[in-house]
């Protein structure tokens, strides 16, 4: 988050050619292309460039601040939430968006669409809720209402900081941040400090908020195994969604006829990192660990076949026989 500073800046927009050409590269060197990743990416931008066909749909900036009085006061839930997508200029949103991008291609490959939209939902309510419950303990425990209370912020960042702490949780190397080695895990901390020291006008609360909201987030799921309900409802709308698509695409797809061939050349697709869905068949990425589709566990035969695939490609017939004869006694 970054603090008001009075007005809205209105710097050049140089900077947003180059969050383009940054993110268009991205997305044309990945296989998968994360489409929740880039469609926060494209929102925060078009809320930030504000076309003029959105003018009498979007909210101004003036009426969406992340103010801790104002929220308290009237209950007002369009700042609570609308705040985190918001940008003062510039050098603001392009900073966001490209950690974003780094960040979230990442996690949403490794945790699928549907738990990475339910999950950033899940961490926008609880980097704000945090933030709101810092400021107000400050005001009821230390009557400390100038710095904070009144503070007027808006980004994306305390967010960041939530996907930052959830992608590096179970990380054991070593990075730089700002020049200073430290161990990934606990990079948002360091961060967090020098962020504050260098630069003028960031939200310390704002930010600490996400770092706080990471680390429950990750308590949480820890203890709770059941089904994620919001994100079954957003695999849910992503399913209707889909469905027409898949409609057409059944309409067109050329049959299989005899022979060893299909008509039309279809390219054959790469499963050495895929494994497939005992429940529903769909074939999913190897870095779920659930089905994209259905939630089914991936089973431990399956994960025991995806780890030893290179291996396996190496052994002779034979010796591919002697083994599944030991392993199934026929």
């Amino acid at each position: 988050m970054e603090r008001g500073r009075g007005r809205w800046s209105s710097l050049s927009r140089g900077m947003l050619p180059l969050l383009a050409l940054h993110t268009v590269t991205e997305y044309y060197r990945l296989d998968r292309k994360p489409p929740v990743t880039a469609a926060l990416v494209a929102a925060n931008t078009i809320i930030y460039l504000r076309p003029t066909f959105l003018h009498s749909i979007l909210p101004t900036i003036n009426q969406v601040w992340f103010n801790p009085h104002l929220i308290l006061k009237y209950k007002d839930l369009k700042r609570f939430f609308l705040s985190a997508f918001y940008h003062l200029d510039d050098s603001h949103l392009v900073y966001n968006m490209l950690s974003l991008l780094w960040e979230g291609i990442q996690l949403e490959t490794s945790m699928g669409s549907a738990e990475f939209a339910s999950t950033v939902a899940a961490l926008v309510a609880m980097s704000q809720g945090i933030t709101l419950l810092l400021v107000k303990s400050l005001l009821l425990f230390f009557d400390y209402e100038r710095p904070y209370y009144q503070e007027y912020a808006v980004g994306f960042s305390g967010v960041l900081f939530a996907v930052k702490v959830i992608l590096n949780a179970q990380s054991d190397d070593y990075t730089y941040v700002h020049g200073l080695l430290v161990p990934t895990r606990y990079a948002a901390w360091p961060e967090l400090i020098l962020i504050q020291m260098f630069v003028p006008g960031v939200s310390f609360l704002g930010h600490l908020g996400g770092i706080l909201a990471g680390l429950l987030f990750l308590c949480l799921k820890a203890s709770y195994s059941g089904a994620n309900p919001l994100r079954t409802i957003i695999r849910g709308l992503g399913h209707a969604l889909n469905w027409p698509l898949r409609f057409v695409n059944c309409l067109f797809r050329r049959q299989r006829i005899g022979g060893r061939g299909t008509v039309g050349g279809r390219k054959t697709r790469d499963t050495s990192q895929m494994w497939r869905c005992q429940g529903c068949t769909f074939d999913n990425s190897g870095w779920l660990s659930v089905c994209e589709m259905c939630g089914t566990s991936r089973t431990d035969d399956v994960l025991s076949s995806l780890s030893s695939t290179d291996e396996v490609q190496d052994l002779s017939l034979d010796e591919l026989q002697r083994r599944r004869i030991q392993r199934y006694g026929r």
